[in-house]
């Protein structure tokens, strides 16, 4: 027998997920979390040293510094955007703590996973200048690599001073992946969506009539290629639009589990991000035939491990400012990549429904974090959509929520700036793309002409800026050129060929962003997407004192290229573009000169690192990268890239003699 919904209510922890440290600063505090119901909460902050500790602060938090939002019957949204009117100091350890309800229950009490030995509450530091960050993108729950965001949190259990704290986490993408999802995380998923009562919908133009039916189909685990879009004409919309290759418009090749419902979304993002869901639920196998119990094994056996971290994941995010940006895997694989995509992808209600449910779940769990201020009528209409399911039985009303999903596809505010020092510009380069006129399937701008305007705007008159782009900027030149051929060919899709370059007009625009006379004098580019790591300085031609642009790419997290391929295609590269190849002489950038640094533990001059982790770079004043490190998952020394030549330890003297910091 069932238990009643109280009593299933009661059972519940208060907090699902988070709090997650979202935009951090002085006069500011964002943070994120989501709890089986709605709580009075009350924020402590417990401000000075240990010699002369000042009175702790406390706010309570009512409707105007806390918005709630249901996404079920037990699940709701909290996002606590607090003004200050006194601000808080630079540089020093605040202490924090989230009071729950009449009892004022502390987070020692109902989350203890989120503190670090020997310490009462967790902590944040506001830095006053972004001189040390952490950044990455692509982590796939089920990939056999360790998680990347473990070397995050060993390196915050060393590092006790406020000064030694990397200033944010920057997640420039794939933070879930809701088109490659294994199959004992989807059954996860739907014991948590009818553990917490996620909202059910109706699915116009499906083979099934709504969630529930979706969630109970035979094709449901392991074979929802066959639930994707069709045609009257039972024509499938992977046949009509790749002439029968074997890709869905869902392009993953990985799509067998793709996530559809909103339910799915917002309980993917639980499950990734803490530990607690995971004891609501239980991963016994559905119905499967023997291939794919074996593959549902293998993959359980891998998310175990994923799951084991997640206490120590929750932990860094519950003390360094989390900034986030999507990419395509966090709605689907070649999201808009081409002009041709979009008209498939769009034009049929059942694809458009499943991309607008998986940016409902980026606007509430990322985006708004980001930068509240640009949501006020996005949420409201969330808000809107949302009670009115809590009033009619927990199931979205189409209508209202096909009109948030236009909404959502119209907005174009998801890139944001930080007013840091490095300015950090954190670039959209999915929804706002230069589209082919000549031929609608060859690749799209990853900015259009007016996104791009903005970012020269945006940069005009810094000294030096931190960019965040998903896609890198300056790319590795063979897998381009192969990425160019299937392009050519009308396959783009097949090699996903995302990149600055496979647009004439946003290359050549970009590029000469970065040699406009008022533009910032350093660069550093952030990136991730390509599942391994590499580091281009970037010096401008014929020009003294700059520009100087630094391409950093971190990827992934917890997923890694396959290693032999990537080990041929360095090789490649290596010979067919060196210096004295014609082939590099025809491809050269005439106006700019590329240095690839090599990893300090390349074994063979191997430019590109093949290994799950964080990014790690290390500022000086001017906002020139000090050091650039992969801290490697696997519990391998950190990576350091370097030039052939260069004096490693003497700059590794130079960053480590300053005062505070302390040599792993």
């Amino acid at each position: 027998m069932s238990a009643s919904p109280c009593t299933r209510s009661s059972a519940l922890p208060p907090v699902l997920a988070g709090p997650i440290l979202r935009r951090q600063e002085s006069t500011r505090l964002v943070l994120w979390l989501t709890a089986s119901r709605p709580l009075d909460l009350t924020l402590r902050l417990s401000l000075g040293d240990s010699t002369a500790p000042a009175q702790p602060r406390e706010h309570r938090l009512d409707e105007r510094s806390c918005q709630v939002i249901a996404v079920g019957r037990h699940a709701f949204v909290h996002l606590v955007d607090l003004r200050l009117d006194t601000p808080l100091p630079y540089d020093s350890l605040i202490d924090y703590d989230l009071l729950i309800g009449p009892a004022r229950s502390p987070m020692a009490e109902w989350a203890p996973h989120l503190l670090y030995p020997g310490a009462a509450s967790p902590s944040f530091v506001i830095r006053r200048r972004v001189d040390h960050l952490l950044h990455g993108s692509c982590r796939k729950p089920h990939h056999p690599a360790a998680d990347g965001l473990l070397c995050a949190d060993r390196l915050l259990a060393e590092k006790h001073e406020a000064t030694a704290r990397p200033a944010l986490l920057m997640m420039s993408g794939d933070q879930i992946y809701a088109d490659d999802v294994a199959g004992p995380m989807l059954r996860a998923i739907h014991a948590l969506i009818e553990r917490l009562g996620l909202f059910d919908e109706q699915l116009d133009g499906a083979v099934v009539d709504d969630s529930a039916s979706l969630y109970r189909h035979p094709a449901s685990y392991y074979r929802r290629a066959e639930l994707l879009p069709a045609l009257q004409s039972n024509e499938t919309l992977r046949e009509r639009f790749f002439g029968g290759v074997r890709k869905p418009v869902f392009t993953s090749s990985s799509a067998d589990n793709h996530l559809v419902t909103l339910g799915e979304i917002m309980a993917m993002y639980l499950l990734a991000w803490s530990p607690e869901p995971w004891t609501l639920v239980d991963t016994q196998p559905p119905a499967l035939d023997d291939k794919q119990r074996e593959r549902y094994a293998s993959e359980r056996r891998h998310l175990e491990g994923f799951r084991q971290g997640l206490g120590d994941v929750a932990r860094v995010m519950a003390h360094l400012p989390c900034l986030m940006i999507f990419d395509d895997h966090d709605v689907t694989d070649d999201w808009n990549l081409s002009a041709s995509w979009e008209e498939t992808a769009y034009g049929h209600p059942f694809s458009r429904r499943i991309i607008g449910n998986a940016l409902i779940g980026y606007l509430l769990c990322q985006g708004w974090g980001n930068n509240p201020d640009a949501f006020g009528e996005l949420i409201a209409q969330t808000d809107a959509l949302t009670r009115r399911a809590m009033a009619n039985d927990g199931l979205l009303d189409s209508q209202p929520q096909n009109a948030l999903i236009d909404s959502l596809l119209r907005f174009e505010q998801w890139h944001y700036v930080l007013p840091t020092q490095p300015a950090l510009v954190v670039l959209d380069t999915r929804t706002r793309r230069w589209r082919s006129e000549s031929n609608l399937a060859q690749p799209s701008g990853l900015l259009d002409w007016e996104a791009l305007c903005e970012l020269q705007q945006e940069l005009l008159d810094h000294k030096s800026a931190i960019i965040v782009s998903p896609a890198p900027v300056f790319g590795v030149k063979l897998i381009e050129a192969i990425q160019r051929v299937f392009s050519w060919c009308g396959y783009p899709l097949l090699v996903d060929a995302e990149n600055w370059m496979a647009h004439r007009g946003a290359a050549q625009v970009i590029l000469n962003i970065f040699r406009h006379s008022r533009t910032p004098g350093n660069y550093v580019i952030l990136s991730g997407d390509v599942h391994y790591s590499f580091v281009y300085e970037i010096l401008i031609r014929h020009r003294k004192g700059g520009p100087r642009i630094w391409q950093v790419t971190s990827s992934g997290i917890k997923n890694e290229f396959p290693r032999r391929l990537l080990e041929v295609f360095d090789r490649l590269n290596r010979w067919l573009y060196s210096p004295r190849s014609p082939l590099n002489w025809f491809t050269k950038r005439r106006r700019m000169k590329v240095i690839p640094r090599t990893p300090e533990h390349s074994q063979a001059g191997e430019r590109l690192w093949n290994s799950a982790g964080i990014g790690q770079v290390l500022f000086n004043e001017q906002g020139q990268p000090l050091r650039i490190s992969q801290l490697n998952a696997n519990g391998a020394p950190p990576t350091c890239f370097v030039d052939p030549g260069e004096d490693r330890h003497a700059r590794d003297r130079q960053w480590f003699d300053q005062p505070g910091q302390s040599q792993r």
